[in-house]
């Protein structure tokens, strides 16, 4: 017999030994360590190390468990998704092959990345480079391997999502895909109808997350902070919706210097104050937020990253769900009861990004005042989902609670001088707020509620008018706002003519208000126009306010923001809720660079009490209320010496069955201090 043959018959009998041998079971991490080999071309060559990034080893042990029909990993940018997704595919292709059906973000992104990356795995590894069919069968979007087929699908193409059936679905940066396909539905849900056939179909999705509204919560068990479960409406990114559907483990490490276990978040990450970009990549530093220890990043180079403090913190990591004990977690027992699995990591765990890149990325983005760099370095950066304009100066929802103060809705103290009401109409009820407004523009919320009904019915505008009409301990509202801002692609808008109907029968009190982007010098103006309901009545003559929008927002917004205790500043009663402080605090102002007019961005569901304290400021803007001189009061009601400066907590105080020794009309005595201390202020 020739060499060659020779040579020829001992591969194919190597190769169908390969082909019939039953491997001993690993896990995708174990695989990869046996069986990838980086080349010189790559950053780390030489075998590869799935723990250089331990937070993702996990997420590849749930997808192979067999306990999970999805496994879910929103993490930030180079933390090395790509190389774990490979290693799943490597793993399963070698010892329990099935069909695989791989979806990317784009056409392009599959076989210009993605595609080489399959090829450079193959070719690396002893137990598949004799399992594939090269040659004119094999294509940039279809492989063979080990008798199976790997498909290789776009995010775009509805029908590669609808193709052939498989045991393993792979998708990969979620939130780059069409929510809707052609209007063939989600790509998830179309991945996922491929593996109705396998009864151990696993789908892994994959992705940095986008946008949304996400606050965190300590847990009760372990004492760590984790992100808590939003509002679907309120999340934009599909990845972070899937997650929160899942187990929600966090990947957690320990402080080297007082070993207290933390999840290590984006506000950890500090540097000093006022610091350049390139003065934070030098000084960047971890918080401990459990005793405040300074954690410095002392890596050189990548190579050397397992030996330095980030890597040593990373090594000693963790995944740990909510409700899990420290102890269960760092044994894998006890896991939430999830048929999904998911985690997230921080990019501060990436070993091939420092603190400082990240660090001097985020100041970068910031001082650019763009929302879309600010956007792309907490996303990309951090892995957290960005909420727009909130990274901003304003308080979040608890820290406006802080403005209540000791007084029940519907109490009226010395301070208020100006008494004036805003309605936000809906299809199905109104939202109103009463706000009494003292000395240079000091407000107190009085009262708010929303009254149910049809907007369309008499019922819920009377209720209204009754409201309106009702003297608060003698004090008669003096001004009403109402929204009529009516939109045709607005279905919870309330019908505009209701509310000419309603302002024109109470024109002594009420006005219908719409908002205009800009009006010019003038924060407001007034014009009278012609409004027939329908043909069968006559058109009747009602005065329009017309509203600059961004002003009175943003007046609402500077008043939240002026520290308690100091004139102008914003209070709240002492029943004031976490609705009523999520709605106000439901919008944040953009500048675009190169626009001239800002945008109102609405950043949670309901916005109806901030637009309600947007028309309060106007009103009381038109009574000239931020003219009113400091120490003008009124010479009766409740004391409001109890005030809480800023910093300063609500003050309880008993109630007191003091009574005025006189019964004076309370709206005449109002007129009578102001015509005395400075004249006339506004006209209603």
């Amino acid at each position: 017999m020739a060499v060659d043959e020779y040579d020829m018959r001992e591969a194919l009998l190597r190769r169908f030994a390969d082909m019939v041998r039953v491997p001993d079971r690993q896990s995708p991490d174990q695989w990869a360590a046996e069986n990838r080999v980086y080349g010189p071309e790559t950053g780390v060559p030489g075998p590869r190390d799935p723990h250089l990034s331990p937070s993702l080893v996990p997420l590849g042990r749930a997808v192979a468990s067999g306990l999970y029909t999805r496994a879910v990993a929103a993490t930030a940018a180079q933390m090395g998704k790509t190389d774990n997704i490979l290693d799943v595919i490597g793993q399963r292709l070698d010892q329990r092959p099935t069909p695989i059906l791989y979806v990317g973000p784009s056409r392009d992104f599959n076989t210009d990345q993605f595609e080489p990356r399959i090829k450079q795995l193959v070719d690396e590894s002893e137990g598949l480079k004799d399992k594939i069919i090269r040659g004119r069968r094999e294509k940039k979007t279809l492989k063979i391997i080990a008798g199976v087929t790997l498909r290789l699908a776009s995010a775009g193409s509805s029908t590669a999502l609808k193709s052939n059936p498989a045991g393993l679905g792979l998708v990969d940066e979620y939130d780059e895909m069409t929510a809707n396909i052609k209007g063939q539905g989600d790509p998830l849900g179309l991945v996922e109808a491929r593996g109705e056939t396998y009864a151990d179909f696993v789908t892994l999705i994959t992705s940095t997350p986008s946008k949304g509204i996400i606050e965190t919560e300590v847990c009760e068990v372990n004492g760590l902070e984790f992100f808590a479960v939003g509002d679907p409406k309120e999340i934009e990114s599909p990845i972070w919706r899937v997650f929160q559907e899942g187990t929600r483990h966090h990947w957690a490490t320990h402080c080297p210097h007082c070993d207290a276990p933390f999840i290590a978040m984006k506000k950890h990450l500090q540097w000093p104050s006022g610091s350049s970009h390139a003065q934070a990549a030098r000084e960047a530093y971890l918080v401990c937020p459990t005793s405040g220890c300074i954690i410095e990043d002392d890596r050189d180079k990548v190579s050397h990253y397992l030996e330095s403090t980030p890597g040593k913190m990373n090594t000693g990591g963790f995944m740990i769900a909510p409700g899990q004990t420290i102890e269960d977690a760092k044994a894998g027992i006890n896991p939430p009861d999830n048929s999904t699995y998911s985690q997230w990591s921080s990019g501060l765990w990436s070993p091939f990004v420092s603190w400082g890149m990240r660090a001097e990325r985020l100041v970068k983005a910031e001082m650019s005042g763009e929302e879309d760099k600010l956007q792309t370095a907490t996303n990309a950066n951090f892995g957290e989902v960005y909420s727009p304009g909130l990274s901003g100066d304003l308080p979040d929802w608890k820290a406006l609670l802080e403005h209540r103060t000791k007084f029940e809705p519907g109490v009226i103290h010395k301070g208020m001088l100006r008494i004036v009401m805003g309605v936000d109409v809906q299809k199905r009820g109104l939202y109103f707020t009463i706000r009494g407004y003292g000395a240079r523009g000091t407000s107190w919320l009085i009262r708010n509620g929303y009254i149910i009904g049809l907007t369309a019915e008499n019922d819920v505008w009377e209720q209204l008018a009754n409201i309106m009409l009702s003297p608060i301990h003698g004090v008669h509202i003096e001004k009403v706002f109402i929204d009529a801002g009516y939109r045709p692609d607005k279905a919870e808008a309330g019908s505009v003519h209701r509310v000419y109907d309603f302002c024109r029968q109470y024109s002594f009190l009420a006005s219908p208000c719409k908002g205009r982007s800009g009006t010019g010098a003038r924060p407001y103006s007034i014009s009278k126009i012609e409004v027939k309901p329908d043909g069968s009545r006559r058109p009747f003559s009602v005065n329009l306010v017309m509203l600059d929008t961004d002003f009175f927002k943003s007046l609402v917004q500077t008043r939240i923001k002026t520290p308690l205790g100091a004139a102008g500043a914003f209070y709240l009663h002492s029943e004031a809720d976490e609705d009523y402080a999520r709605q106000v605090l439901s919008e944040v102002r953009i500048v675009h660079p190169g626009k001239p007019k800002p945008e109102w961005k609405q950043v949670r569901r309901d916005n109806h009490y901030f637009d309600c304290e947007a028309l309060c400021a106007a009103a009381g803007y038109t009574l000239n209320v931020q003219m009113i001189p400091e120490g003008i009061e009124r010479e009766w009601g409740d004391d409001d010496g109890e005030l809480p400066d800023a910093g300063e907590p609500k003050v309880d105080t008993p109630e007191t069955d003091d009574e005025p020794e006189h019964d004076p009309d309370p709206q005449e005595d109002v007129k009578d201090i102001l015509r005395k201390r400075f004249g006339r202020l506004g006209r209603r």
